[in-house]
């Protein structure tokens, strides 16, 4: 048999290549925002305000100092706390009350389950700030203001629709022969969501976690008008630092990647989950 002729394996190469350099400029487009607000949370706020910024300053601790507290500012420790609070509970009680309804939804279903499916998403097209008003006028009458359970009841509330479609859809991918036999030896509904469903689901699971917590993480609409010192949380206090005075860039930056950690850490700890789980019944 005659070789392939080089000119014609060279376009096949060449096509080849397209989609892996469009996803290296893809990652390196979402990459440099970050970096560069690393490289800016370590410059003095003089440097930081230069334009065209400079790439050679002097490098300093400065602006993460001022966020902890170090120099005499607000302590961001009970904010962090809030927001740590605030997005795993909700978490949890999102998981917990979706696994059934998802399992009804997809293995067990009910009738007309996908009116009932979309319901749930119709809940996320009203804008967030059509219902602020009547949730701040029922805590203020309830004396729930600055009251960081309040956000963890919104927050579970505004994130369970999109995490029982989730899902729904991978829990859809469970076989119903495993369920069957799990039923014909007498396990009943709790234990077959723990100890048949939940394994098999997991990477799901996973990811529908990890895009709750990280809802929750950044909701800031809520929080701003519901929490005043006792419940604020990390968003509501990053906003504190701007100011009448001005923007402080540094300062800014060096708080914003302090606050971005906790999600960065959670995506990165959970990448393998999160890519099995969104690409799950991705290919029959």
């Amino acid at each position: 048999m005659n070789a392939a002729r080089p000119d014609r394996a060279r376009p096949n190469a060449v096509r080849r290549a397209w989609p892996g350099l469009l996803a290296w400029l893809a990652g390196i487009g979402f990459f440099l925002p970050i970096a560069w607000m690393a490289l800016t949370s370590f410059h003095s706020e003089a440097d930081a305000a230069t334009n065209p910024p400079s790439f050679t300053a002097a490098l300093t601790l400065d602006g993460y100092r001022e966020f902890f507290g170090l120099t005499g500012g607000a302590s961001p420790w009970p904010a962090l706390i809030n927001s740590t609070v605030a997005s795993l509970a909700s978490t949890l009680l999102v998981l917990l009350l979706a696994l059934p309804a998802a399992y009804a939804l997809s293995v067990n279903r009910v009738r007309k389950w996908t009116d009932v499916l979309f319901f749930f998403l119709s809940t996320k097209m009203l804008p967030a700030v059509a219902g602020l008003l009547p949730i701040y006028l029922f805590a203020r009458n309830a004396g729930l203001l600055d009251n960081i359970w309040l956000l963890v009841v919104l927050y579970t509330s505004m994130n369970l629709p999109i995490a029982v479609w989730m899902m729904q859809s991978f829990l859809a991918e469970v076989p119903v022969a495993v369920i069957e036999a799990a039923r014909m030896d007498g396990a009943r509904l709790p234990v077959i969501l723990t100890r048949v469903v939940a394994p098999i689901a997991l990477p799901g699971i996973a990811a529908t976690a990890l895009i709750c917590f990280i809802f929750s993480w950044n909701e800031l609409l809520f929080a701003r008008v519901l929490t005043g010192v006792v419940a604020e949380t990390a968003p509501v206090f990053l906003t504190g630092f701007i100011t009448s005075q001005g923007l402080f860039l540094a300062k800014v930056c060096a708080a914003s990647l302090v606050i971005s950690l906790p999600v960065l850490a959670a995506g990165f700890a959970a990448q393998d989950k999160l890519v099995q789980g969104l690409s799950l019944g991705a290919v029959k």
